[in-house]
């Protein structure tokens, strides 16, 4: 079973392959999205990395507010995306 973790706080030129890299000593890391900004393209400092389970626990104790490009990281379990209320 593999858990999705929640990573905040990057820098914007991070890479998905840098995050990889990072994530992978704690095991094996099974997909990375880091979120960009749907009109722009620009980075948004955040993403997702999903890993099997066991291994995303140890990896978001050792990872937590940690430094990753000069910034402190933020790395939890992603908690399921809540739906939206349309405003008008």
């Amino acid at each position: 079973m593999s858990k999705s973790i929640y990573v905040g706080n990057l820098p914007w030129s991070a890479t998905e392959e840098e995050v990889r890299e990072l994530f992978s000593p704690y095991g094996n890391v099974i997909n990375v999205k880091l979120v960009s900004d749907r009109d722009t393209g620009r980075a948004r400092g955040f993403g997702f990395v999903e890993m099997d389970d066991p291994e995303a626990d140890k990896a978001i104790e050792a990872l937590n507010d940690t430094m990753f490009g000069g910034r402190t990281l933020r790395v939890n379990e992603a908690k399921p995306r809540t739906p939206r209320t349309q405003r008008f």
